[in-house]
């Protein structure tokens, strides 16, 4: 009997130890999460953002639900902690409205997008006549950008700093004679200083995702964004080939001699339609843009371009 309790002492003893050092396991592993860069990007919680944007209704430049909208993103980007201000003019007697939210000190680095919705469904096989809610086509974009407002660390910020511009009247081209991209071509004008990179996202939370080069952009930074999403899994959803050229808001930068890349989901049958609704969307696809971008910045961005080598 003594014999047994001694063996069953041992084995506490040995059972307290495994905890105890389980327990060690489990500290360092958290306190290395947190040094690592704290919050993971959540696809989820962009999907939220996108809700949100919806409930608004239509967003064309110049509308209440516009102001409304530029209002919940500089909420969002104070809470968390992130310096705002509204980039204010009009165009053709329409009131425009950019937020700029910066954070961090170095190179500036440029993250893009825009929130603004097309006035009317030029491509819907019904009824060309309304606006579109656009899910996709405007706030898949600014849902990515306002989580990862939320998640990006000091690792991103203390080597760079951190540029997000939410565009306004992207989507009003080639209707009554207004140009696309607007809101960009007039903050591409007024940097405070040249950027050591821009990176535009538009359209990127279709479900069925395919993320291909874009003739327009900087074959540099493409591989560079691209090699982050390889290494990352996703080589399915960001294929390094090209497809289009497309107009978008990357193209004043490039103007301006930036180096420039549109991250964009072109095949995307419901674009320009009133069917660009939440249910053709996907977290999954909001989670890998993300990451991809928290990755980039909180990993070496000015590193000799590792796809390159």
């Amino acid at each position: 009997m003594k014999e047994l309790v001694r063996v069953k002492a041992r084995l506490d003893s040995a059972h307290q130890m495994w905890l105890l050092t389980l327990g060690l396991l489990l500290a360092v592993m958290l306190l290395g999460g947190c040094a690592a860069g704290g919050p993971n990007f959540s696809g989820k919680k962009a999907l939220e953002h996108v809700r949100q944007q919806l409930e608004f209704g239509p967003r064309p430049a110049g509308s209440e639900a516009n102001r409304r909208t530029s209002d919940y993103i500089a909420k969002i980007l104070k809470s968390y902690g992130w310096a705002v201000e509204f980039q204010e003019f009009t165009q053709g007697g329409v009131p425009i409205r950019n937020v700029i939210a910066t954070k961090g000190e170095g190179p500036l680095v440029v993250l893009g997008t825009h929130f603004d919705t097309r006035p009317v469904a030029d491509l819907d096989p019904v009824d060309r006549s309304q606006p579109i809610l656009g899910a996709n086509d405007g706030a898949s974009g600014t849902a990515v950008l306002l989580e990862l407002a939320r998640v990006l660390s000091a690792k991103a910020t203390d080597q760079a700093q951190v540029m997000l511009l939410f565009l306004d009247a992207e989507d009003r081209g080639n209707l009554n004679e207004w140009d696309f991209s607007v809101g960009a071509e007039y903050a591409a004008a007024r940097l405070p200083k040249a950027p050591s990179m821009v990176i535009i996202i538009d359209m990127v939370g279709d479900a069925e995702q395919n993320i291909y080069y874009e003739w327009n952009s900087s074959l540099a930074l493409q591989e560079r964004i691209w090699h982050v999403a390889d290494t990352l899994g996703y080589v399915n959803y960001f294929i390094p080939q090209y497809k289009y050229a497309i107009t978008d808001d990357h193209i004043p930068f490039i103007r301006q001699g930036y180096q420039s890349a549109l991250i964009i989901d072109f095949d995307y049958t419901y674009w320009h339609t009133t069917y660009d609704t939440l249910d053709k969307i996907s977290a999954g696809s909001l989670q890998r843009v993300g990451a991809t971008l928290q990755t980039l910045l909180e990993g070496e961005p000015f590193a000799p371009n590792p796809a390159a080598q």
